[in-house]
């Protein structure tokens, strides 16, 4: 097994929902729900690699935009 991360980022979807992106890795997804979009994420990871690739930790970054008026 290996013994590397693999990160994604996470926005918010224009259409509603979450849209994520592996990073260094061709590796899309979205969900609904957080919850929704962690399972999506875990089940691509799974079938992008296989057993002796697979990374040992996924990390998710959540990045959420605002805009105030000045």
């Amino acid at each position: 097994m290996s013994n590397f991360e693999i990160n994604f980022v996470v926005e918010e979807s224009l259409d509603g929902g979450f849209e994520a992106k592996a990073i260094g890795y061709s590796i899309y997804t979205q969900g609904e729900t957080i919850d929704d979009i962690k399972m999506a994420i875990r089940e691509a990871v799974h079938c992008h690699f296989n057993d002796e690739e697979m990374p040992k930790i996924i990390r998710i970054v959540f990045i959420k935009e605002e805009v105030l008026a000045a």
